[in-house]
């Protein structure tokens, strides 16, 4: 349970913007909150580099966290976000059910966002994390078609035939669909 008798300890700032895209509506609010910003670099580079330092965070700022991490749900519908952060961000919103619970899993931040007093959207009570992930669910084939639109064709057939083996590559390298891109550019398709 979070300590409501801590007062935040950043003020409501000004909004910044749509949460996540229409298939999560309740959550498509703008947020009231923003880190604190610290306007000296030689500060900012101090508190960085400060292993030493623990980092405090309020429960405002933990409940903020959540609500972030909920923002790269958004980044599916995107065709612009790059293969790599799509695999990453549906890994973890198709996550194993036994990690539910685990803090910063996507049921958490659900919960956490939808029911905290401290979120920065208004209060929308539990959310069911099924119903999301099957929205989610439908709209992947859209998505993937208009990010796959603006690759060549191999890398199409190489995520359509064999996503793991792409989901592989990228993890050990999120720029090689790019270097190999690059890569034919130069040399040509030796297989054509």
């Amino acid at each position: 349970m979070l300590n409501q008798s801590v007062p935040p300890r950043v003020p409501r700032p000004t909004p910044v913007g749509p949460v996540l895209p229409p298939i999560l509506p309740f959550f498509a609010a703008t947020s009231r909150h923003r880190p604190a910003a610290i306007s000296d670099r030689a500060a900012l580079d101090a508190v960085l580099d400060g292993e030493d330092a623990p980092v405090e965070w309020s429960e405002e700022d933990i409940v903020f966290l959540h609500w972030r991490l909920l923002q790269e749900v958004s980044h599916l519908a995107d065709p612009t976000t790059p293969l790599e952060e799509k695999f990453d961000t549906l890994r973890w919103v198709f996550s194993e059910r036994e990690k539910d619970g685990m803090p910063f899993s996507f049921v958490s931040c659900l919960r956490v966002v939808g029911c905290s007093p401290l979120s920065p959207i208004a209060y929308c009570g539990l959310v069911d994390a099924e119903e999301v992930r099957d929205r989610i669910r439908h709209s992947l084939k859209a998505w993937f078609n208009a990010t796959l639109e603006r690759y060549p064709d191999w890398v199409c057939d190489a995520v359509v035939h064999n996503p793991e083996w792409v989901e592989a590559r990228l993890a050990k390298n999120p720029q090689w669909i790019n270097e190999q891109i690059k890569q034919m550019a130069v040399q040509g398709d030796l297989f054509a």
